[in-house]
């Protein structure tokens, strides 16, 4: 086994939330000369700077907090630990006694590193980029006020893939096919795929399906009846209006989303616990 050293870790976390201050004390008391805290955030207050050096970069919170500091880190290449205080956790893959637990493993090395696709969405209009952002789960377009719907076209590397009149539209990730994608109906994809999902949002057509296409395709979507309050959104946190002639280009962002696995449980095994997937049916006894 290799020699037991002290990880640097920088630790991310809304100190404003309780639960939240409780467990980050909790660890920072545990890890005291075990590790190396190079730096202790808020969710969104990191610089790439600041992160040079660090070995880990450890997340406490729900899923939004994960994706939002991935966003940070995409960059970087460090590794992200989440530590679930939210609600369904499912890329919070810790609990803060699984993660001592887990403790001695990760000062040596023994650790499992997955690389998860995201996402680069620009916006154009008249030829000119006027947005840019990375996405881990998501990127979407809502119909928004007065909620009428909206009519969309759609081309996969410049062929015509066809009209869409409807809600809006959800372009993920593998990681974020369990996210929106999944509500609005669209399929779960393995997170070891390099691919995207594409789910329109009630759409009025029976026909309309969603699709999975090439990770290394180049999605583009153009408003040709919009309403005023339409809206593009990153993993639900970054959002921006959609006028006229604007057109959305999604393409693959890279693999620069880099997740600490819990060897305690597998990705089924998530998926089963927290969604209550591929539960056998609930028979009464007679």
């Amino acid at each position: 086994m290799a020699k037991a050293v002290e990880p640097k870790l920088a630790i991310f976390g809304d100190s404003r939330k309780g639960p939240v201050a409780e467990a980050i004390e909790e660890f920072s008391d545990f890890i005291r000369g075990r590790a190396d805290v190079t730096v202790t955030c808020g969710i969104e207050d990191c610089t790439s700077d600041m992160l040079e050096g660090v070995d880990y970069a450890v997340v406490f919170g729900g899923d939004g907090s994960i994706i939002s500091t991935a966003r940070q880190l995409n960059q970087t290449e460090v590794p992200v630990i989440g530590v679930n205080l939210g609600k369904l956790g499912f890329l919070a893959e810790f609990s803060v006694e699984e993660l001592k637990e887990f403790f001695p493993r990760l000062r040596s090395g023994d650790v499992v590193i997955e690389r998860r696709m995201t996402l680069l969405c620009r916006v154009l209009c008249e030829g000119a980029e006027k947005f840019r952002s990375v996405a881990v789960n998501d990127v979407f377009i809502a119909a928004g006020p007065p909620f009428r719907m909206i009519e969309l076209t759609m081309s996969v590397n410049g062929q015509n893939v066809g009209g869409c009149v409807s809600d809006g539209v959800v372009i993920a990730t593998p990681t974020g096919s369990t996210a929106y994608n999944l509500s609005a109906g669209g399929p779960i994809l393995s997170q070891e795929m390099k691919a995207m999902v594409v789910t329109p949002i009630c759409p009025h057509s029976l026909s309309f399906r969603p699709i999975v296409i090439d990770a290394d395709s180049r999605m583009e979507v153009r408003g040709v009846r919009v309403n005023k309050g339409t809206t593009i959104s990153i993993d639900g946190q970054i959002s921006l209006g959609m006028s006229m002639g604007d057109v959305v280009r999604v393409e693959r962002g890279g693999d620069n989303f880099l997740v600490v696995n819990n060897p305690l449980r597998t990705d089924w095994e998530t998926l089963a616990a927290k969604l209550g997937w591929a539960e056998k049916p609930k028979y009464k006894d007679v």
